[in-house]
């Protein structure tokens, strides 16, 4: 038999290495909660900053919203009027197909006539 299975002591030099590996990973858990620490006090950061950012451009972000919603109607009214020159204008219809414009116009079903 081994004398280490006889519950002998360890010898010194083994126990060194015992002692140095507890020191390791011991230093090694400290760092890991400082970075973590870190990267969390760096994220709070961020997200406070990035929050005051979002604050300040809400109002200018509305007028860009009422600005699309009035400008829309128009928006309406140009696509058949683009459809139109496209089916005039063989030329013009690869830039309708490249936006995704139909080339003809949608057909909408009256809703006053009843059958």
């Amino acid at each position: 038999m081994n004398k280490f299975e006889m519950g002998s002591p360890a010898p010194v030099e083994l126990t060194d290495q015992i002692a140095a590996l507890r020191r390791q990973i011991t230093t090694l858990l400290l760092a890991l909660i400082v970075v973590s620490g870190t990267l969390t006090v760096y994220l709070w950061y961020q997200s406070r900053v990035t929050g005051k950012e979002i604050d300040a451009n809400k109002l200018q972000a509305m007028q860009v919203v009422n600005v699309f919603n009035q400008t829309r109607p128009l928006v309406g009214k140009l696509i058949p009027q683009l459809v139109a020159y496209g089916q005039t204008h063989p030329d013009f219809q690869p830039i309708l197909v490249k936006y995704g414009i139909p080339l003809t116009n949608p057909v909408v079903p009256n809703p006053t006539v009843k059958k």
